[in-house]
């Protein structure tokens, strides 16, 4: 089967499954990818038994990295790959939140497919995880009406699983209300919200997989968690699950970091004091008292390189990696000026209101630019070969640091041993 699919057959597919002419036509593609990808051994499914075992201590100190892919995908994914064999890397995820499949104009079954195609252009095989990062639930659309946001996000989720997303990370620390007297009145909201959505992602997951659920409290760039916010959450939310339903394998948790770093007035971004004690003993706890993989880091992908080791001898469980990689692609000097020129001049025009008061015009196009994936997806695609070629490089390189930090070199028999295909 594998002499067969030649590259330039995978790369026609994957152009024709994102930018076909018309819906018949990118969905012909994206099935003919996963009939591939079933051949050559590529399979999707949830990391749920790997998180399993690490509530249990059969295994220590590997941080999963959940790499979020906002742009130029079939590429970005080829270089997680690449890494991956090199490294021979099993525990990994692909993600992408529910603000990003917005902003970068990419759906699920697009993104699966993307990835997919990278895996196979690759020669990967095994266990591939897909991950919906951040299904957050908005404050404000929920206190104008719950029911209508409740039932949002039950489309997106039935739409991710559908396309293959078998692990999913629901987040309602939105709701938490810190005004409330008590730790549990506070976490109400959000234990009521993330156990229904843990009860229908049970009711449509497929037969023979429990998807891997994650649950957030502490919104990321707000106060940082503590064991005591832990305890009132799962008290909360255990409660109100349905008796015999599989609650949540992990625990999404603040402990100084914010989504993208906080940008200097030159465009760069300030040091990050992250509290690794708080981390270790969150990740403790959700362990020892509850049986999850452990604490999740989110926000991670520009702390400064010391750090990263740091993790898996805290027992973090998974770290969320998204802002670090987009800045690769948009600083690379293989990045077409004259693109990045028309980028710019582009974000500008475009989003002109959401340009803070004080904020440089460097800032605003870094905080911005992410948008740029979706506005100029299809110029981005098209970048010379070779400027393609060296972006991948550097992506490659970052990847196969990342895995070295977070101890998931060697890992593909740990996942084969506690992963169900």
């Amino acid at each position: 089967m594998g002499a067969a699919i030649t590259g330039d057959k995978i790369d026609g597919l994957v152009q024709q499954a994102v930018f076909g002419a018309d819906e018949a036509v990118r969905e012909e593609n994206r099935r003919q990818i996963k009939e591939l990808a079933a051949g050559q051994g590529i399979y999707l499914t949830s990391i749920q038994g790997l998180y399993d075992a690490a509530g249990k201590g059969a295994y220590h100190n590997k941080t999963v990295p959940a790499i979020n892919v906002r742009g130029i995908t079939y590429e970005v994914s080829r270089a997680v790959f690449r890494a991956a064999l090199k490294h021979k890397v099993g525990a990994f995820i692909f993600e992408i939140a529910r603000s990003e499949m917005g902003y970068t104009k990419q759906r699920p079954a697009e993104y699966v497919t993307c990835v997919l195609a990278a895996a196979i252009r690759e020669g990967f095989q095994g266990p591939v995880f897909i991950q919906g990062d951040h299904f957050q639930m908005n404050r404000k659309r929920y206190g104008a009406d719950p029911k209508q946001e409740v039932e949002g996000m039950k489309a997106l989720i039935r739409e991710t699983v559908g396309a293959g997303f078998l692990n999913i990370d629901i987040d309602a620390s939105t709701l938490v209300d810190i005004e409330k007297e008590s730790l549990e009145q506070q976490q109400a909201e959000n234990c009521r919200v993330t156990a229904e959505m843990t009860g229908f992602i049970r009711s449509i997951e497929p037969a023979e997989v429990t998807i891997s659920v994650g649950g957030e409290i502490g919104e990321v760039g707000k106060q940082n968690s503590t064991v005591e916010d832990l305890r009132a959450f799962m008290s909360g939310y255990s409660a109100l699950l349905a008796p015999n339903t599989r609650g949540i394998s992990k625990i999404s948790v603040q402990t100084g970091t914010t989504h993208g770093g906080v940008v200097l007035p030159d465009g760069g971004i300030a040091s990050v004091e992250l509290d690794f004690d708080t981390l270790r003993a969150l990740s403790r706890a959700a362990r020892e008292e509850y049986g999850m993989g452990g604490a999740v880091q989110h926000g991670a992908s520009t702390l400064p390189d010391e750090a990263f080791h740091l993790f898996p001898e805290t027992g973090t469980v998974e770290v969320h990696l998204a802002t670090g990689f987009q800045n690769i692609i948009y600083d690379s000097p293989h990045f077409p000026q004259g693109l990045m020129k028309k980028i710019n001049a582009h974000l500008l025009e475009q989003y002109s209101d959401e340009r803070k008061a004080g904020d440089t015009e460097e800032q605003f196009l870094y905080k911005t630019r992410k948008k740029a994936f979706g506005d100029f997806k299809k110029e981005m695609w098209s970048m010379p070969a070779d400027n393609l070629i060296k972006i991948g490089e550097a992506l490659e390189e970052r990847f196969s640091y990342l895995f070295q930090k977070l101890d998931v070199v060697d890992t593909v028999e740990l996942v084969k041993k506690y992963v169900v295909e």
